[in-house]
């Protein structure tokens, strides 16, 4: 959840219209009528209306607010994008340096895709001098390009010249973002280095960033480690962080187990755990559970007003308003009195509901009791207005808000310039952008993602980055959303040399490409048919730690992609990979590369790695015998069939599964796959023509 700045409200019009004929006020009256706010206080803009919940005063700060959360506020956002250098042309702009006028296959600058860089090659902004950036980027250098051999990685750290102290390993660990292997090369390193010692903040680092990993066994075994070795780091803090982990993952279970381990690393969960821990079901969708762990746990842990708000919260985001309402009268019961963060809750949840007569009823109420509506109050009833496509509304709703006094923060701004953008209405949206930044607002990087996103429907990538450009100038840098926006846009355009060129301005930045900047490039290279270059930058990010399950997609296109290509051996490469960097591979992903392997005709070498599946305790799926044992008929080739079997039969014998019913239900499998795909192509053929026939009588 973002930290939002709650604003004071000291009266509103209680009159909306929702028809459709409703005026809109021009910016310009706006202009006219305010003289330029002196506030100064910012609040992160929110992507979406849930997003909103939990929004609170500054007192009340805590109730939602983790350690995460506390740490990455809009300052400590900037100040990680700022880190590090960024390169630039030579105009020092974020603009193409494509040559005007000059085709891409006559502009001689270019004689190859560029590969991912390893090195920054521009000037740091003007900022404070910081001790730490220069290590830290030879750091993450040195780990890029050894971080596979790790006797090598150990030598060249130790000759880098890098004196390992106290915020340089938390530092890294934060450089290397999502890319926990990394980091975690990093960590075990410096913990071998004389004088030195982890602290609390670094080994708090390490567990989130192997949670995000989904790495919980090496999770478990740092806590250990910490037990061992320096158990007075072992902090309530750390407990949460892996809390939440579980959360996020919905493994309700293990996280609720966590709280019962506490006791035996000698620290008793109190109410702030406990509540971290309902707070974090509710917030990964798991309300559920949360209500009923509520009140088991009611005797252990009483009831407080943060405990009310998390349920209050999960409810309302789950869309179930009876239950939350239920809850609020438990709140009253107990004797807790609702304050502007439940209210904003409630009012949320009818406002994605579409119930915006009783949002505004609500609106109401709140000022009878006392509880003034603040800026996120009057932002979620304009989010949910741009929502419904009433755009005049929430221009009119914006209007009422600042002519009784409640001052717009950045996300009222962004939710409106984003509901303008959705819309086409591009022009409107420059206009907000103007008007705020003349009231004293700085826009930030969601602000500027929706004007991009506006440009990316329309296919102006020029306008993309001319915006970044003055982005830049005006002190916003991009981050890894706007990079994605502008990289996804080259593809789609076939630019794939300035989709390159951006992604390598992106990693001289500073910044660590995700999982979904990774995703976002390789399935662009693909589909310009890029297929060397979308397997170097797989094999990166298989290298770096970032590929799991739900990335098996992705690699079904890349092998598929490659294999059309008649690229066996590069998709061996591919796979040799995954398979050399330990990652765990489930049926399915071995399901995708014998299957492409065995559509292009590959038979031999699916079954030679069906052998290879088996022997790492994987059983195939029965189609996929059945498929194998087919093409193996074709070419009469009884010794390898007669290998699988056997094998096949033991591991069914293993599983307690009969063999002769294994392999019916592999054919009726196979039978029914290739009767879907001919229905599938019968059905296409039939629409084809009625189209066809159509367009004729027409």
């Amino acid at each position: 959840m973002k930290r939002i700045i709650a604003g004071r409200v000291n009266g509103v019009s209680n009159s909306y219209s929702f028809s459709s004929a409703t005026k809109s006020v021009p910016i310009a009256q706006f202009q006219s009528l305010h003289p330029q706010s002196d506030r100064n206080h910012p609040s992160p803009p929110s992507g979406d209306a849930s997003s909103l919940f939990g929004v609170r005063t500054v007192e009340n700060d805590k109730r939602h607010l983790n350690d995460e959360d506390l740490n990455c506020g809009l300052d400590g956002y900037v100040n990680r994008i700022h880190t590090g250098t960024r390169r630039r042309n030579s105009a020092g702009s974020f603009a193409s340096t494509s040559k005007a006028g000059v085709s891409p296959e006559k502009d001689t600058r270019w004689l190859g895709l560029i590969r991912l860089e390893n090195e920054s090659a521009g000037k740091p902004h003007d900022q404070p001098y910081d001790e730490f950036s220069g290590d830290v980027e030879k750091i993450y250098r040195i780990l890029r390009k050894f971080h596979s051999r790790v006797p090598k990685l150990e030598l060249a750290l130790q000759e880098s010249g890098v004196t390992v102290r106290s915020g340089l390993t938390e530092r890294v660990l934060n450089r290397c973002g999502d890319a926990g292997n990394l980091g975690y090369r990093f960590f075990a390193w410096a913990s071998k280095q004389p004088g030195y010692s982890h602290n609390h903040d670094v080994y708090k680092s390490m567990i989130k960033s192997l949670g995000k990993m989904r790495q919980f066994g090496a999770v478990w075994a740092l806590i250990e480690e910490m037990r061992r070795e320096n158990p007075q780091l072992i902090t309530p803090q750390v407990f949460v962080v892996l809390i939440r982990r579980f959360a996020s993952a919905r493994m309700v279970k293990k996280a609720v187990e966590v709280l019962d381990a506490m006791p035996n690393y000698g620290c008793e969960p109190d109410e702030y755990v406990f509540g971290c821990l309902l707070d974090a079901l509710c917030k990964n969708g798991c309300i559920k559970e949360a209500a009923s762990l509520f009140e088991d746990m009611r005797v252990r842990f009483p009831p407080t007003i943060k405990h009310f708000t998390s349920l209050l919260y999960g409810w309302c985001k789950e869309g179930k308003l009876m239950e939350a309402k239920f809850v609020l009268v438990q709140m009253k019961n107990a004797g807790f009195d609702p304050d502007i963060v439940v209210y904003n809750n409630l009012l949320n949840g009818y406002a994605q509901a579409g119930k915006m007569v009783d949002a505004f009823d609500l609106l109401q109420e709140m000022r009878k009791k006392g509880c003034d509506p603040n800026a996120t109050s009057f932002t979620i009833l304009i989010q949910a207005l741009c929502g419904q496509e009433k755009m005049e509304t929430a221009m009119q709703v914006f209007y009422d808000m600042e002519k009784n006094g409640c001052e717009a923060d950045v996300v009222t701004y962004t939710t409106l310039i984003s509901g303008f953008c959705k819309r086409g209405k591009t022009q409107k949206g420059y206009e907000l952008l103007d008007y705020m930044i003349q009231k004293g607002h700085t826009p930030n990087q969601t602000t500027y993602l929706h004007i991009l996103n506006a440009h990316e429907k329309k296919d102006e990538l020029e306008e993309c980055l001319e915006l970044v450009n003055q982005m830049q100038k005006a002190g916003c840098y991009p981050d890894l959303n706007i990079y994605n926006t502008i990289i996804r846009l080259a593809f789609k355009l076939g630019e794939v040399k300035e989709g390159v060129r951006v992604w390598n301005q992106m990693e001289a930045s500073g910044l660590s490409p995700g999982l979904d900047n990774f995703v976002n490039m390789i399935h662009g290279l693909i589909d310009q048919e890029c297929f060397v270059e979308a397997s170097e930058y797989f094999k990166e990010m298989v290298e770096r730690g970032l590929f799991s399950s739900p990335q098996y997609g992705l690699l079904k296109d890349l092998l598929n992609s490659l294999l059309r290509g008649d690229k066996i051996e590069l998709s061996k490469d591919v796979w040799s990979c995954i398979i050399n960097k330990g990652c765990e591979l489930n049926v399915y992903a071995w399901t995708i590369w014998i299957h492409a392997l065995f559509a292009k005709g590959h038979v031999k070498d699916a079954c030679a790695y069906c052998l290879d599946m088996m022997d790492a305790g994987v059983m195939p799926q029965p189609d996929t015998f059945a498929k194998l044992m087919k093409g193996l008929r074709k070419l009469y080739n009884r010794q390898i069939a007669a290998e699988i079997t056997e094998k096949v039969r033991q591991m069914a014998a293993e599983r307690k599964i009969t063999f002769k019913m294994y392999k019916r239900r592999g054919e009726r499998d196979l039978k029914e796959k290739v009767k879907a795909k001919t229905d599938g192509r019968k059905r296409r053929a039939r629409r084809r023509q009625w189209g066809s026939s159509k367009a004729g009588l027409i």
